[in-house]
């Protein structure tokens, strides 16, 4: 049984989303304020933590910032209110893994959070190569001749992404969905610029590259 951590300080939305997840069988651990969720968040090691934006003492922003800094990286999901000022590339660049604007209904809810998990490994010690690359999907570490190489939490999924797909011709659309959480992120050159920096730091010739290839037309296909 998967565990998700919700951090809220609306009680009545924080039960009603453990209510929720419990329905729908996972375990769910509730914290009403930033410290709390943090403390949990490292404590329970979480399947996936759901935080809202705005909370009294420790934001949902620096949650996530103080998460990825220690090295936790469990998937977290931000709950904003609608006409909140939202940067979604800044969410993503410090560790969000998506977002939902409230209010939004029960079955967007479970949907992102079911695509979250699925993007997520759940294989223990599960180590994907190509080439001279390995990505260790239980760390979320990937190595290139034996050395670590840093990406982004948006670079991370979109390689994951790659990798659990192989020799598949891939769209831009499909990737923004699946990799990004929703078919809407500012436009497909986001995919265009992320695939630049997978080439650049995991190609022998970032300029001819061999494993992500362009495919005209449509988007790209991953040769392992």
């Amino acid at each position: 049984m998967q565990t998700i951590l919700v951090i809220d300080d609306d009680d009545s939305l924080r039960d009603t989303i453990g209510v929720l997840f419990e329905r729908e069988g996972f375990r769910t651990i509730l914290a009403a304020d930033g410290k709390s969720g943090l403390d949990q968040a490292i404590l329970a090691k979480p399947a996936l933590i759901v935080t809202d934006l705005r909370l009294p003492d420790i934001s949902g922003v620096e949650v996530c910032k103080r998460l990825r800094t220690s090295g936790v990286q469990t998937p977290i999901v931000v709950l904003s209110a609608v006409g909140e000022e939202i940067d979604k590339v800044l969410l993503l660049e410090i560790g969000a893994d998506d977002y939902i604007v409230k209010p939004f209904g029960t079955r967007e809810l479970l949907a992102r959070v079911r695509a979250v998990l699925r993007r997520s490994p759940s294989e223990p010690h599960k180590v994907l190569s190509f080439a001279d690359v390995e990505v260790n999907l239980e760390r979320r570490v990937v190595t290139r001749k034996g050395n670590e190489v840093k990406f982004t939490p948006a670079e991370y999924n979109l390689l994951t992404f790659f990798l659990q797909n192989p020799d598949r011709p891939l769209s831009r659309d499909m990737i923004l969905n699946s990799v990004w959480g929703y078919e809407s992120f500012p436009n497909t050159r986001t995919v265009d610029a992320h695939v630049v920096r997978l080439r650049q730091k995991l190609e022998a010739d970032a300029n001819c590259p061999r494993h992500f290839i362009t495919l005209h037309k449509v988007g790209y296909r991953f040769l392992p």
